[in-house]
């Protein structure tokens, strides 16, 4: 770990990068020093790891990473700005992964936190194959100083979609899995879902007293990020910052059992002609609930309520014990927003996906994901029935109306 000294009095960001086995680090590094600095001072730590059964060709680039880091941390510091590393290479197989090694990184940056006196003190994280934006730093800096209440925000991102670095599948399946991506989101948006945003490791930040609170980050190898942040949403004043950019990459990988790397992967590996996504009634019904559970407040008999539901909706909630639930909800809560808050608690992010996979399973079967984006948010079919649009003109609308949306 870091020692705790040479803290700058005015510590006011923390970038924490996973890294394993990660040949083009130095890439990322090089895209946050070219960043316009922050009138706060910023670190990037690297957590550079790997498990205690990890191979040899895992030790030996984790190796030669090390060695690269340090020849061009010598070249690259200054008062505003410093990169440091700390090596977690024997970490237990169990937990050994991505999720471990953020919360090692985001826990010493709090530690180093206690010592700064800056007013917002600002963990991010980063991913080691990513790059940003050159007003990476000063628009998480404005985010956080404009927006007091904000415990933590998701930050805008966009994965290369085009160019000579990567094969043109890569590129096709990129596309197909971004718009993926922003179509639940905005599903879930179409829906009223009070916790439609995105969930990208990469791409969030928090602050430190509200990581601490919550109980930091946990030990997932996967969707770390994600059921990190269905921790943080239900308190209230998540945001978005749109101002800035983050390019993750769109490589594969199998290093992680989801998330973008393995979906290009099984990609590649099936020759996809196309991107299955949920059914657009499956948004579309689970929006009554939204506009309704409110009529539930001071109940004790659900039936008609739930007999008023699309059959989707019904039988799910029916299969997850809705009515115990909600009667406890009534008995503990002394106002309607109490009960709405207590509601959101269990219809958090995990159980949307629940409902999602339920419906998928037993009512509604997936469809070509460009379908599925025109039928529920531009409602635009030729005559043929058939979607105006390709996938990427698609993703490049929502791309607009997503960094556009407040």
């Amino acid at each position: 770990m870091i020692l705790l000294d040479n803290i700058p009095e005015d510590l006011g960001i923390c970038v924490v990068i996973p890294c394993f086995n990660e040949p083009d680090l130095i890439t990322s590094l090089q895209a946050l020093w070219n960043c316009t600095r922050s009138h706060c001072s910023a670190e990037v730590m690297v957590i550079l790891n790997a498990s205690e059964t990890a191979d040899e060709k895992i030790i030996f680039q984790n190796t030669k990473t090390k060695t690269e880091f340090l020849e061009w941390q010598k070249k690259h510091s200054d008062e505003k700005l410093k990169f440091h590393l700390i090596e977690a290479c024997s970490l237990p197989e169990k937990h050994a992964g991505v999720g471990l090694a953020r919360k090692i990184g985001m826990d010493e940056a709090c530690l180093r936190f206690e010592k700064s006196k800056c007013k917002n003190k600002i963990i991010a994280c980063f991913d080691a194959d990513s790059t940003c934006e050159k007003n990476y730093f000063v628009a998480l800096e404005n985010h956080f100083n404009l927006n007091p209440k904000t415990p933590a925000c998701s930050i805008y991102f966009e994965h290369p979609i085009s160019g000579n670095e990567y094969s043109k599948a890569i590129y096709e399946g990129i596309i197909q899995y971004e718009l993926f991506l922003r179509y639940y989101n905005q599903g879930l948006r179409f829906a009223g879902f009070p916790f439609a945003f995105h969930t990208i490791g990469s791409s969030m930040a928090v602050r430190a007293e509200i990581y601490k609170k919550k109980g930091g980050m946990n030990k997932r190898k996967a969707g770390e990020d994600f059921y990190f942040l269905q921790k943080i949403m239900p308190l209230g004043n998540f945001s978005e910052l749109n101002e800035t950019k983050i390019i993750p990459s769109p490589r594969a990988s199998n290093r992680v059992p989801f998330g973008t790397g393995k979906a290009i992967q099984k990609w590649l590996d099936e020759k996809n002609n196309f991107y299955a996504a949920y059914h657009p009634q499956s948004f579309k019904d689970i929006k009554v609930l939204f506009e309704t559970i409110e009529s539930c407040y001071l109940k004790n008999n659900f039936s008609d309520f739930l007999a008023s539901l699309p059959k989707t909706v019904n039988q799910f909630l029916i299969k997850n014990n809705f009515s115990e639930k909600a009667t406890e909800w009534n008995d503990n809560s002394a106002s309607k927003k109490m009960f709405l808050k207590r509601f959101y608690a269990w219809f958090d992010g995990f159980t949307m996906l629940k409902f999602m996979h339920y419906v998928r399973d037993e009512h509604y079967d997936l469809m070509p994901l460009e379908k599925a984006v025109s039928e529920l948010l531009f409602d635009s079919k030729k005559d043929d029935g058939n979607t105006v649009l390709s996938a990427s003109e698609y993703l490049l609308l929502l791309r607009e109306k997503e960094r556009n949306e407040s």
